[in-house]
């Protein structure tokens, strides 16, 4: 709820505090938790106006978004996930990523931070993990203006990161190992969940890595921004001839190859390359690679900048399809969460116009099944991905 809507904000309210919020009237109409004097004044967690907020209330939250994961993610074949996505598992501000017996913790906003105690004794009961890491470095005066409870992604200095990372990154419960092994559709990676992008994977593209795999045999693979290599092992297992992995991070790339090594699949088909993924595509000739991935971080940070965003994605899908051939497959995703699917696959077209090719959307995929959207929540929107035949 946006502070603009209330009439009336009392004046002393902490953040955290739960609140309810009502019709000129004095009708209730949902209940939340109040997010300091800021643009999003309340941040919405129930709609049952006699719901306690306690011990119990957080348990309850947890239970459910733990059994929907259970039943519709988790098995033998994958042991990790995410297990509670902010608003949409009515938790408006908290992030839990399950990794095998680990759980990482992000806490986006001041007004869920202040319940800290209550939902790591919650996760502690209900999932019975052997450790819990927080890794909430996201500067705390800009992390209230995300949509996702600021799960959007901010620029920082070396400098400014490292105090963050020393101010709020502390495990919360046991111990955490340097790394953690993890099997997601059968496959093995390391995670370094203190280190590593975001809380150390991302989980949110396991749909799409499965997905891959169909297109990928006996074929050249470009994996673009490929980070610790979640495409490339899906290809790689699913029989492609190459696989050229390329990231601009060194310790990415690292633990790219070592998670290659970890599926004992054949090295001599794997490459891994330290470059900027826009001058590596311009320098590649057509018919290099058969498929290729383009998994970028968020070229749009924020609504101001979306044309500049927008540039940024014609640029590398231009590039990549002037490389494939007829009948390749170009793989391109966008976690901008100011970027509409409508918006994108408009990108997509004016790419390949400039690019002279033809392509016909094969898959579309948005957020896997630990990724619940909440109907009404369309702010929370923001991962899209295109399987797309070249021509």
């Amino acid at each position: 709820m946006f502070s603009g809507a209330l009439k009336n904000i009392p004046d002393g309210v902490e953040s955290g505090a739960p609140v309810q919020l009502v019709d000129e009237q004095g009708g209730f109409l949902a209940s939340g938790y109040f997010n300091s004097y800021s643009q999003i004044a309340v941040r919405v967690w129930s709609w049952d106006e006699k719901e306690d907020v306690n011990s119990d209330f957080f348990k309850r939250r947890i239970e459910n978004a733990f059994e929907i994961r259970k039943k519709f993610v988790l098995n033998k074949q994958t042991d990790s996930c995410r297990l509670v996505y902010a608003e949409n598992d009515l938790l408006p501000g908290l992030v839990v990523d399950k990794y095998d017996d680990y759980l990482v913790v992000q806490f986006h906003t001041q007004g869920i931070e202040k319940w800290k105690k209550e939902i790591v004794e919650a996760l502690v009961s209900v999932v019975k993990p052997k450790g819990i890491y927080e890794r909430s470095d996201v500067m705390k005066k800009k992390r209230e203006g995300g949509v996702i409870g600021g799960v959007g992604a901010y620029c920082h200095t070396p400098s400014q990161l490292d105090e963050e990372r020393a101010n709020i990154n502390s495990p919360l419960h046991g111990k955490i190992p340097d790394k953690i092994k993890i099997t997601e559709n059968g496959h093995k990676f390391w995670v370094d969940v203190i280190h590593g992008q975001k809380t150390g994977f991302f989980l949110d593209q396991r749909d799409k890595r499965q997905a891959l795999a169909k297109y990928v045999e006996g074929k050249k693979v470009l994996n673009c921004f490929s980070y610790t290599g979640g495409f490339s092992v899906y290809a790689l297992n699913a029989g492609a001839e190459k696989v050229v992995s390329v990231d601009a991070s060194r310790e990415a790339l690292e633990m790219a190859e070592e998670n290659v090594k970890l599926n004992k699949l054949d090295e001599k088909k794997a490459e891994f390359i330290l470059a900027d993924v826009k001058e590596y595509l311009r320098d590649q000739t057509s018919g290099a690679y058969d498929v290729i991935i383009l998994d970028p971080p968020a070229f749009i940070k924020d609504r101001h900048k979306i044309n500049e965003g927008l540039s940024g994605y014609k640029k590398i899908n231009e590039a990549a399809l002037r490389i494939l051939p007829p009948g390749g497959i170009l793989v391109s995703a966008s976690c901008s969460a100011h970027l509409s699917l409508d918006d994108f696959r408009f990108m997509l077209s004016e790419s390949a116009g400039r690019a002279g090719r033809t392509l016909q959307i094969l898959e579309t995929y948005t957020h896997g099944v630990d990724h619940p959207e909440l109907v009404a929540f369309m702010e929370g929107e923001y991962l899209k991905c295109c399987f797309a035949l070249v021509s």
